[in-house]
C-alpha cells in the first residue's frame, strides 16, 4: 500500500520520507522546495517554515539513485520519551481534483470528517507507571464520534497517572499560531495534511544543556560515543539507516510501515550512563543551577541520571515551562495554489482547539 510509507531515521538527526508515486510525491517535493527556496521573500511562506519540519532537500541512496526521499528534521529527536499523535486536518480529505471514486473512498473511510474537521490517524503515549508505550492506529481514530472524540483525544495526554494539562495548554497555544497563519493567507489550500503533536512523556526535563552534552540530544550518551557502526536497534516500525565504514549509507524500507512521521526510539542502553561525566564547574556557571543546591562531583559520578532527575524535578516552573511540546504541519501531497482562505482547514483547527479546551476545562 503506497500510503503506508516507511520513515527512515538517519544517524544525523533527520528522517527520510520516501517520495510517493506521482503526482503526490512530486507535489510534496515542490511544496517543500517552494517554501524553503533560499530566494523566498514571501513573508507568508517564511512564517510557514516555523510550523513545518525543517527541510534538507531530496536524498537518494548511492546504491539506488532513482529512489528519492525527502530529508526532514526529526521533530521527535530532542525528546526522551516522545508521545506522538498524528491528526489529519480539514473537512475534506480528498483534493479538488479527486475522481468520484476517490471521493467516495475517502468519505467512506471517515464520514464524520466534514462535521468534526479532523481525524486522529494514530498515537503513541508513554505510560509512566508501566514505563511502556501504548499505541493506537487509524482504526482507533475512525471509531471516534462527535460524542467520544473528546475522550479519544484526551487519551493522548494521559500518562497513566494524570492528565498532562501543561501539554494540552501548550498544544492549544501552538495550534492558535497556526490558525492565525491560516486566517492571514489566501495562496495555499491543504487537503489530507496532518498536524504532528509531540510532547515529553518522561518527568525528567530533557532540554537543559549540560556543558556540551544535551541529555535529550543523545539520551544521555556523550558525543562521539556511538560510532557509525554502533547504531542501536530501534522499534520495528522504523528501519535505522546504517552508516557503513566507507561512509556510504544503506537504506532499507520495510513494507507496510505505519504512516507515522517517526515513532519513539528506545532509550540508549543503561551502560552508557556511567560513562557520562559532567564538569561541575560548567554546571555551576549555568543559570539553571543557581536555583538548585550545589551538586558535588561524587554525587554526579556513578549515578548521574537519577541525580539529575531529582534536580530537574525541583526546577522552578519558568525553567521547566511548557515548551516541551511540538506541533508541526506534515504531509503535503495534496497542497494546491488557491485564491481563497482554506476554510476547511480553519474549521478543523478551530474545532480541535475547542475539543482541547473542553478537555482542559473539565
Amino acid at each position: 500500500n503506497a500510503s503506508l510509507l516507511g520513515i527512515l531515521q538517519h544517524p544525523d538527526g533527520t528522517v527520510l520520507k520516501q517520495l510517493q508515486p506521482p503526482p503526490r510525491g512530486p507535489r510534496e517535493q515542490e511544496f517543500y522546495n517552494k517554501v524553503y527556496d533560499s530566494d523566498c521573500c514571501d513573508s507568508i511562506l517564511l512564517e510557514l517554515r516555523e510550523y513545518l519540519p525543517k527541510y534538507f532537500g531530496v536524498w537518494s541512496p548511492p546504491t539506488a539513485p532513482n529512489d528519492k526521499y525527502l530529508k526532514l528534521e526529526d521533530v521527535t529527536r530532542k525528546f526522551n520519551k516522545p508521545c506522538i499523535m498524528d491528526v489529519k486536518i480539514g473537512q475534506k480529505s480528498y483534493d479538488p481534483y479527486a475522481s468520484a471514486e476517490k471521493i467516495q473512498q475517502q468519505v467512506s473511510k471517515y464520514p464524520l470528517m466534514e462535521e468534526i474537521g479532523f481525524l486522529v490517524l494514530g498515537m503513541r503515549v508513554y505510560h509512566v507507571s508501566s514505563d511502556s508505550y501504548e499505541t493506537q492506529n487509524q482504526h482507533y481514530g475512525r471509531s471516534l464520534t462527535k460524542e467520544t472524540v473528546k475522550d479519544g483525544i484526551s487519551k493522548f495526554f494521559h500518562n497513566g497517572y494524570c492528565l498532562r494539562k501543561d501539554a494540552i495548554a501548550a498544544s492549544i497555544q501552538k495550534i492558535e499560531k497556526i490558525l492565525e497563519w491560516f486566517e492571514g493567507q489566501k495562496q495555499l489550500n491543504f487537503y489530507a495534511s496532518s498536524l504532528l503533536f509531540v510532547y515529553e512523556g518522561s518527568c525528567q526535563a530533557t532540554t537543559v544543556r549540560l556543558s556540551d552534552v544535551t541529555l535529550a540530544e543523545k539520551r544521555g550518551v556523550p558525543k562521539g560515543l556511538l560510532s557509525g557502526r554502533d547504531i542501536l536497534e530501534y522499534n520495528n516500525n522504523i528501519h535505522v539507516i546504517n552508516s557503513t565504514e566507507n561512509g556510504k549509507i544503506e537504506a532499507s524500507v520495510s513494507k507496510g510501515l505505519s504512516k507515522f512521521y517517526a515513532l519513539h526510539k528506545k532509550a540508549y542502553s543503561k551502560r552508557h550512563h556511567s560513562q557520562l561525566s559532567l564538569k561541575v564547574e560548567t554546571l555551576e556557571q549555568d543559570n539553571v543551577w543557581k536555583s538548585s543546591t550545589c551538586i558535588t562531583q561524587e554525587h554526579l559520578n556513578g549515578n548521574v541520571i537519577p541525580q539529575l532527575e531529582k534536580v530537574f524535578c525541583h526546577m522552578p516552573a519558568e525553567i521547566k515551562e511548557s515548551a516541551n511540546v511540538e506541533v508541526r504541519m506534515i504531509d503535503f501531497a495534496h497542497v494546491f495554489p488557491s485564491n481563497t482562505k482554506d476554510e476547511g482547514y480553519i474549521y478543523g483547527l478551530k474545532n480541535l482547539i475547542t475539543v482541547l479546551q473542553n478537555i482542559l476545562d473539565n
